[in-house]
């Protein structure tokens, strides 16, 4: 029987949501990991940066931006101790400048994903997954990277169904 986990990063506070900014008690990445979660039995990992991104939405972004244009790979929190134990990896992040967040790249760059298996899932106000795929693929060589899943970050909460079908769905071929 495979061993699930949901790896996500998502950010909580302010946020941009259908042309507003909101305060966000809980990221629509978490909420979406919940779900997954729930849908699977899946343990669930959060990446975590160790330098904390501005609370202002707007200076977030650029720091966000600032971190792709240089390559920077922050460091990160942790890493899963029991890395070797897991088949499947549901990967979720918000799409911040049409791919992965930085600390995401961390986490993925620190392992050796040949015979993983990587199904992408991405938050976003409308950008769909970017390149977020294809910048996985640089990182989890020798891995088996699904297509992905985009989720509107402002309909999270409302999509829990349709979210928990697509994991269930994917993993077909899983034990659960």
């Amino acid at each position: 029987m495979a061993k699930i986990v949901t790896v996500f990063l998502s950010m909580k506070g302010e946020t941009y949501v259908n042309g507003s900014i909101v305060n966000l008690s809980k990221g629509n990445t978490n909420v979406a990991a919940e779900f997954i979660q729930e849908a699977t039995g899946c343990d669930l990992f959060e990446v975590e940066p160790v330098r904390e991104y501005s609370h202002d939405h707007f200076t977030m972004i650029e720091e966000a931006k600032a971190e792709l244009r240089s390559g920077e790979l922050p460091e990160i929190k942790k890493f899963l101790d029991n890395f070797s134990d897991y088949d499947v990896f549901f990967l979720g992040y918000p799409n911040w400048w049409g791919t992965i967040p930085m600390p995401v790249a961390t986490f993925l760059n620190h392992y050796d994903w040949n015979g993983k298996r990587i199904i992408p899932f991405c938050t976003n106000e409308g950008s769909g997954l970017g390149r977020s795929v294809n910048d996985i693929k640089k990182y989890c060589s020798g891995a088996d990277i699904e297509k992905g899943f985009s989720i509107h970050g402002a309909e999270t909460q409302s999509l829990k169904m349709q979210i928990m079908n697509w994991a269930k769905s994917v993993n077909g071929d899983v034990n659960l």
